[in-house]
């Protein structure tokens, strides 16, 4: 995992508990979690994912529309 053993991680995470503090983890895992969902669902092209796709890429375009 990206090369970091078990010590390296508990490292970092008493260095994030001192400058966050332990009141503010909850939030910013909130909002990491939130992040990584958005992302996904970016990335999907699945309709009805909160986003509007346009057409889909089965479906052959439009001709344009002439008054």
């Amino acid at each position: 995992m990206f090369g970091l053993g078990m010590q390296e991680l508990l490292v970092i995470l008493v260095i994030v508990l001192i400058v966050f503090g332990v009141g503010k983890l909850p939030e910013i895992g909130e909002g990491l979690g939130k992040a990584i969902r958005g992302f996904k669902r970016g990335m999907s092209d699945e309709p009805g994912s909160g986003r509007p796709t346009g057409r889909s890429h089965d479906e052959p375009p439009k001709p344009p529309q002439t008054s």
